[in-house]
């Protein structure tokens, strides 16, 4: 049997990135799809599409700037779905060698995790053999984004499942509304039950 391979999701400040860190910690391999949008922004042909699609009012010198992306992509449907069919092929790609890369890892990790903030959204859950929702009250959730831009955040959270929604459909749901100890506790018994 190959490595476990796990889609991590969530909603907005329900703590993907801490679970992530925290299935890591416990001997998992993690990939955030965030980071892999982030280093493809940084490649020429990616620079050079966004370039040619909206010009020099998406880059901040020669670099893109990720706000005013998400500002016209969040305004625009068009725009957004342009720039998914964009990245998504290339995030998938990436996706895929990791898969790749985890059963020639040694020692053998305890699973392969890759966090999608919109799994369900893309119907990419299918490639997983598990999928983890982690879930946090709403009050919680808020405080933890209360820093960030509230406009984009909403558009952000328009466009995806309910927390519920993503908890009805996942394999696994973790409530992340306690201590990091407690939630890493919670996310170790599933990756015993995947290594079982």
């Amino acid at each position: 049997m190959g490595v476990p391979f796990v889609g991590l999701t969530g909603g907005l400040g329900a703590g993907k990135s801490t679970a992530l860190a925290a299935l890591e910690r416990l001997g998992a391999v993690g990939l955030s799809t965030d980071a892999v949008v982030h280093e493809l922004y940084e490649t020429e042909p990616v620079r050079v599409a966004l370039r040619r699609r909206w010009g020099a009012q998406v880059f901040d010198a020669e670099q893109i700037d990720r706000a005013a992306v998400a500002r016209r992509t969040f305004a625009d449907d068009r725009e957004r779905e342009w720039l998914e069919g964009l990245l998504w092929p290339l995030v998938a790609a990436r996706v895929t060698g990791f898969r790749d890369e985890l059963e020639l890892r040694q020692p053998r990790p305890l699973a392969g995790v890759v966090e999608t903030p919109l799994l369900f959204e893309a119907g990419v859950e299918g490639r997983y053999d598990a999928t983890i929702a982690i879930v946090a009250d709403d009050r919680l959730r808020a405080a933890r984004i209360a820093g960030r831009d509230q406009a984009e955040l909403g558009a952000r959270e328009r466009r995806q499942l309910s927390q519920e929604e993503k908890a009805r459909r996942a394999s696994y749901v973790v409530a992340n509304d306690g201590t990091i100890a407690e939630l890493e506790a919670k996310l170790g018994e599933i990756l015993a039950r995947l290594a079982a």
